[in-house]
């Protein structure tokens, strides 16, 4: 029988990741940061004009208007700021003022838009590190509802706030913005899907858990049994090459962890990542060939990942 990963995959040089598909991660990735930007920036701008109107640095401690974002100049994050009593906030913005702001003399409200900014931008940094994993699960996730139109399979979707199940409907345009699982049945019996789920036998974190049971009868019991387990598997999306081995050492962990929690009753493994360099693919394709992982795809391929997911959906 032909192991699956041969259907997409004819060398380890089809793992690794093109050059052409890394500038456009890239660029994606600057569009996406100047759009998550904007509101920021016309933050700065009102900010601007309103400490404008002070006439001395200590005149902004008045301006409750603009006090969060006297905070946020302080270094103070949205998130800090809600672990702090008002007295420490006051002491944060006496600090701002005294070290930087009147230093800056006539220049305060620029230094105090800069110093905003600094802050607002270590907020986008922390939203952007996330963001490929994001987009990674979007882009698998409409993958597998496009095989399941395709066959003509039922599925049902698990919203991520609401944790409820929800049939396909004909305006599914954009659930992969918001699905925590997903579920279909195919010739062997009930499929569901689960997303980030922390497998008690493995005691860690699974980026892709796809279990025989049916999203309406699924409990946590099922977690606990390794015979209601068909896959397993990780999922990589960032796109910067400096962090490609990074993210392979954390998914490799998690594969042999999956082994060796698995004794008896070992479900299928898989890996799929967006940025593949050369010597990670050589090992990747060694796992596939020595059956210690049965499939593996590169996520900027478009037939690759077409034929993980249609793979996916017939276990």
């Amino acid at each position: 029988m032909t192991k699956p990963f041969r259907k997409h995959l004819k060398s380890s040089a089809d793992l690794k990741t093109s050059y052409a598909a890394v500038r456009a991660g890239f660029v994606a990735l600057a569009l996406e940061k100047n759009r998550r930007a904007t509101p920021f920036v016309e933050e700065a701008r009102s900010l601007k004009a309103a400490a404008s109107r002070a006439k001395t640095p200590n005149y902004l401690l008045k301006m409750k208007d603009i006090r969060s974002g006297l905070l946020t100049a302080a270094g103070v994050s949205d998130k800090a700021s809600n672990h702090l009593e008002e007295s420490d906030k006051d002491d944060a913005i006496m600090g701002l003022i005294r070290n930087f702001l009147e230093p800056a003399g006539e220049k305060f409200v620029e230094e105090l838009v800069f110093r905003f900014l600094l802050t607002r931008g270590d907020t986008l940094g922390g939203s952007m590190r996330n963001y490929g994993g994001a987009m990674a699960q979007r882009k698998l996730t409409r993958s597998i509802i496009s095989c399941l139109r395709l066959a003509g399979k039922p599925y049902w979707w698990l919203h991520s706030a609401t944790l409820e199940w929800a049939p396909a409907s004909e305006n599914d345009a954009d659930v992969e913005l918001y699905i925590k699982g997903l579920s279909w049945i195919n010739d062997k019996g009930p499929r569901t899907l689960i997303y980030d789920l922390t497998v008690p036998l493995v005691k860690n974190n699974i980026d892709l858990c796809l279990f025989k049971v049916a999203h309406a009868a699924i409990t946590k019991d099922d977690h606990q049994n390794p015979k209601k387990y068909v896959a397993l598997g990780e999922l990589k999306g960032g796109i910067d090459p400096a962090g490609a081995d990074e993210h392979w050492k954390t998914a490799r962990t998690a594969l042999d962890r999956i082994h060796k929690a698995f004794d008896k009753h070992k479900p299928a493994t898989f890996f799929v990542g967006a940025a593949i360099e050369t010597k990670m693919a050589t090992e990747i394709w060694a796992l596939l060939e020595s059956g210690t992982i049965d499939n593996a795809a590169n996520l900027t391929d478009e037939n690759q990942i077409a034929a993980m997911t249609r793979w996916l959906c017939a276990l």
